[in-house]
């Protein structure tokens, strides 16, 4: 295949040969999306019917919610009905739209992190102003910086790959379209391009890691100085969910991206994207609402009222 222009479609990787594996593999991610869609629904709607919750920190997590629904819906429906079908094609505008849209929500997401890292840093080590720093225009300034660094990423990124030509057949070695798996299929000569784009990214990702470590640093050494032990547990079990969600994305990604190619493998990197595209959108409200008792009394609430309703 000289060029990408003759390349329609691309097959993507199926989990398992036999019927068994991939009805296996479908009403496994069943229950993972729907885990994931009521959730982060649920999450959702608390926050947006509770107005206790109409804070900064609960703002930013409603925003959270929505990147999650968003990332894990444009890669398992898809892998559920090729499995489903047994029909591994996807046309070359959908694997453009779902790198796109994968891409946008997943750099939002990491931005949002760090926005939400700050907000913990302001709420401890900056208490008396937090209410000047964190304004409600300050908020949606912040979390639409998220949603268009997202965006702006994305674009730059689809457009470059799939603007180069593919030597290599139509096969992608993963269950969704991927840049490092369509890169695999350029020409040896082209995908240079998109690796210099690609260093830009990390470097900026890199940038928020740094961050979001530094504002920890502050944190740690200002609960540290709380001389009421009820105090310094108090203010970690309000960070704890997020160090949990921010390490669950971080570790699964970078090893992702960043395995070195000696212990690669088809296997292992379809255990690796499982882990850092499926499992995080279903993990974290559950992470957030567990030792969180805002999130439980407005879920609990938001339940009750449902059924006196009925």
């Amino acid at each position: 295949m000289s060029n990408s222009s003759s390349n329609t479609q691309f097959h993507l990787l199926v989990f398992g040969n036999t019927r068994e594996l991939q009805l296996l593999h479908f009403w496994l991610f069943l229950g993972i999306f729907l885990v994931a869609l009521m959730a982060n629904g649920l999450i959702i709607s608390a926050i947006a019917c509770d107005h206790h919750l109409h804070t900064p920190m609960y703002f930013f997590l409603l925003n959270l919610s929505l990147l999650d629904l968003g990332s894990i819906s444009t890669t398992v429906p898809k892998s559920m009905a090729s499995s489903l079908w047994n029909n591994r094609a996807i046309s070359y505008a959908g694997c453009a739209a779902q790198v796109f849209l994968f891409l946008f929500l997943i750099s939002a997401e990491f931005y949002l992190l760090t926005v939400m890292a700050y907000d913990h840093y302001v709420a401890i080590c900056k208490p008396l102003h937090y209410g000047t720093l964190l304004g409600s225009r300050t908020c949606v300034h912040m979390a639409a910086a998220a949603w268009g660094y997202g965006f702006l990423s994305a674009l730059m990124h689809t457009a470059n790959t799939f603007s180069l030509p593919l030597c290599q057949g139509n096969a992608v070695d993963q269950f969704f379209c991927e840049i490092p798996q369509i890169l695999k299929l350029a020409c040896s000569d082209a995908y240079l391009r998109e690796v210099g784009v690609l260093a830009v990214g990390v470097c900026f990702a890199f940038g928020c890691f740094v961050f979001i470590v530094l504002s920890y640093v502050q944190i740690f050494r200002a609960v540290l100085r709380i001389p009421c032990k009820q105090g310094r547990h108090k203010t970690f079990s309000m960070c704890l969910p997020h160090l949990a969600v921010v390490s669950l994305f971080i570790s699964t990604g970078t090893f992702a991206y960043l395995k070195p190619p000696s212990i690669s493998s088809p296997s292992l990197d379809l255990v690796v994207a499982v882990l850092y595209s499926v499992v995080p959108p279903a993990m974290n409200p559950l992470i957030y609402s567990m030792r969180n008792h805002e999130i439980s009394d407005a879920l609990r609430k938001l339940m009750t009222g449902c059924f006196q309703k009925q």
